[in-house]
């Protein structure tokens, strides 16, 4: 008789979160979560371990690898016809604008979501999309003239037969990088989950992981650090997002404590930042 001998599975390994919350214009700043959900950085688990880094500083060759590493990314710079001149050999060196799709789930700090579109929006081409409970905090007169605002309505309206164009797969082919602010424990869950029963999740679902997604969650104190949110980051970190950690501050529910997203400025600084940063490595 034969003994089959079942081999146990490796676990993968664990990335460090990468926390680009401060920028300047040489150097990135690292921190990782070490506050108040300390069981991310504590891990008794050999395989989760990490370094308590907060507010170390990286050294310029640290930041270089860090750019090489994702300089892999289509790059945002290529040539494209001159409008109106119909030779297909007639081309521009120029760089176009890098193409950000900006997205909100439904927590409170979507009432910044304008601000948010506002940030991004001389910077680079913008289109936004939102779920339906993120519609009851956006005040869609705060957008710019010039962002539209996709929903779940505009997924089926745009689709009744074989051959119309499926939208979830137009946004994700068009955008050369994904934010997701603010990022609820709902949709975080559905994420982690992969789960895909609106819009946002179903571009996440069928998103090219070459591109980057920066995630900035918002929400209250107890379910940032409930042991759920702990591992759907897990699971978001494997997938290759970036997380722009939650701040303290007074919390619309009137709780003080970590939960509140970050500032759209800051959101904006840290993709802007990390998109040129990489274009210069690839122009070089």
């Amino acid at each position: 008789m034969k003994i089959v001998t079942k081999l146990k599975p490796q676990r993968p390994k664990f990335k460090r979160f990468e926390f680009w919350t401060k920028v300047t214009k040489f150097h990135l700043f690292n921190y990782s979560l070490s506050t108040p959900l300390t069981r991310l950085t504590q891990f008794s688990d050999p395989y989760f371990r990490r370094k308590q880094i907060a507010g170390a500083r990286p050294t310029d060759t640290t930041v270089k690898q860090f750019i090489n590493r994702t300089s892999q990314f289509p790059i945002m710079a290529y040539a494209e016809p001159v409008h109106g001149v119909t030779d297909a050999m007639q081309v521009t060196n120029l760089p176009r604008k890098p193409r950000v799709l900006l997205a909100a789930s439904g927590s409170v700090a979507a009432i910044k979501f304008g601000n948010l579109c506002s940030c991004f929006s001389d910077w680079a081409d913008v289109k936004a999309v939102a779920t339906l409970p993120a519609l009851h905090f956006i005040d869609k007169t705060t957008l710019p003239k010039d962002v539209i605002l996709y929903t779940d309505e505009h997924e089926w309206s745009s689709w009744s037969k074989i051959g119309d164009r499926v939208l979830h797969i137009e946004l994700r082919q068009w955008a050369d990088v994904m934010v997701i602010a603010p990022l609820s424990a709902n949709t975080l869950a559905k994420i982690a989950g992969g789960l895909c029963d609106n819009l946002l999740t179903c571009i996440i679902r069928a998103w090219d992981y070459e591109k980057p997604i920066f995630v900035a969650p918002a929400m209250n104190t107890y379910m940032w650090t409930n042991p759920f949110t702990e591992r759907h980051l897990m699971t978001v970190d494997e997938l290759g997002m970036t997380l722009i950690p939650p701040v303290s501050n007074r919390l619309a529910c009137g709780d003080y404590g970590t939960g509140a997203m970050a500032e759209p400025s800051l959101i904006f600084s840290t993709v802007s930042l990390f998109m040129e940063s990489r274009q210069n490595v690839n122009g070089s």
